[in-house]
């Protein structure tokens, strides 16, 4: 048997476990590629959670700003756009209670309200503004992102089975809200 000659008492203090390589950085074509086809729709899912144009705008790159710097492993397309909901989704909820912490903001930002009724989209914005944000959250990726009840959980930090339950009780509320507005369908 030959005798290692150790430079450091540690000597596999860089490799990683089970003498796997760390995995490269995403490169730029990569990046900008993934970018492009998700910070659209990531944009419009956090401005539906804040209300919020430009609280939008900086979480979004807040958002990405930790995607990167958390280099995650690179699965598939998919797994890494689950993985920017779930970053985007807790840099919104860090927001509000940042907000609340700061009381300058005592609640989410309400649309005006307008004596006719003639446009259904700001009276939706303004019910669904209204919502918890975990709520919002919840139909959100259901029904506007069609990610199921895994892709959810893994988003907001909750157990898969507690999704079905929550999904509920958020439609519920909202089509309580939409009745007490004469929002409801008849």
């Amino acid at each position: 048997m030959t005798a290692i000659a150790l430079s450091s008492p540690f000597p596999f203090a860089n490799a990683t476990s089970f003498g796997r390589a760390p995995k490269p950085p995403m490169n730029e074509a990569q990046f900008e590629a993934f970018y492009r086809s998700t910070a659209g729709s990531v944009w419009a899912y956090i401005y539906r959670m804040t209300g919020d144009p430009t609280a939008a705008d900086d979480l979004l790159q807040k958002t990405f700003y930790r995607f990167l710097r958390s280099n995650p492993v690179i699965a598939n397309d998919e797994h890494l756009r689950r993985y920017v909901y779930k970053t985007a989704t807790n840099l919104v909820f860090d927001h509000f209670r940042e907000s609340k912490r700061r009381r300058t903001i005592s609640e989410m930002p309400r649309a005006e309200s307008r004596a006719d009724r003639g446009d259904l989209r700001h009276d939706m914005t303004r019910v669904f503004s209204q919502l918890k944000p975990q709520e919002r959250a919840l139909l959100w990726l259901a029904h506007l992102e069609g990610s199921s009840h895994e892709e959810i959980a893994e988003a907001l930090g909750v157990k898969a089975k507690s999704v079905r339950v929550l999904l509920f009780r958020a439609r519920k509320r909202l089509g309580e809200m939409l009745t007490k507005h004469g929002l409801a369908p008849s």
